[in-house]
């Protein structure tokens, strides 16, 4: 197994985030993973991704030019990306804000839409978690119960009441890949 993933959006959508928390789950797994995050300076509104990578074997290198899957949250991520997702890979697009659709037709494209599954949820912040879990659905390259640990690492103790709301995004993301697609 080697899957090169990107995900990408706008800063403060939690995609560095979404990045660790996969990366950290893969190590917990005892895959070899690279989490290379990249963000313009302004951080929150600016542009955010991060490329994750997940393997059986070790890994040459964590810079990725053809993406097994791009995971785009907005427009100009959509627009950036899409090319990258090799033929016949994935692409899932937060359908809340992309108002487009994705041109190419040699990949998998799956529109989820994240803000309002996770607004429905009562915490928009967790619009990064259902793509995750829309990931995991049609990539499960990690067990459910190693992102919520990886979860409970970063978030620690103090914040530990926010895990549930997270499973609950992450469900809401498989759901729809299932109950959609």
């Amino acid at each position: 197994m080697l899957e090169r993933n990107l995900f990408a959006g706008f800063g403060g959508q939690g995609m560095l985030l979404m990045g660790e928390i996969l990366a950290m789950s893969g190590m917990l797994e005892d895959k070899y993973v690279s989490w290379l995050p990249s963000y313009g300076p302004e951080m929150r509104g600016g542009t955010a991704n991060c490329s994750v990578v997940i393997s059986d074997k070790p890994i040459a290198s964590p810079v990725i030019t053809q993406a097994n899957c791009v995971v785009a949250m907005n427009r100009p991520s959509l627009d950036k990306f899409e090319k990258t997702v090799k033929p016949g890979g994935l692409l899932i697009v937060n359908s809340s804000l992309v108002d487009i659709q994705a041109q190419r037709n040699d990949i998998e494209v799956y529109y989820v839409p994240a803000n309002e599954l996770a607004e429905k949820l009562g915490s928009p912040q967790v619009a990064n978690m259902v793509m995750l879990g829309a990931y995991l659905e049609k990539k499960p390259v990690v067990l459910l119960d190693s992102i919520v640990t990886a979860l409970l690492k970063k978030v620690g103790q103090k914040r530990a009441h926010l895990v549930d709301v997270n499973k609950a995004a992450l469900s809401a993301g498989a759901e729809i890949i299932k109950e959609t697609y």
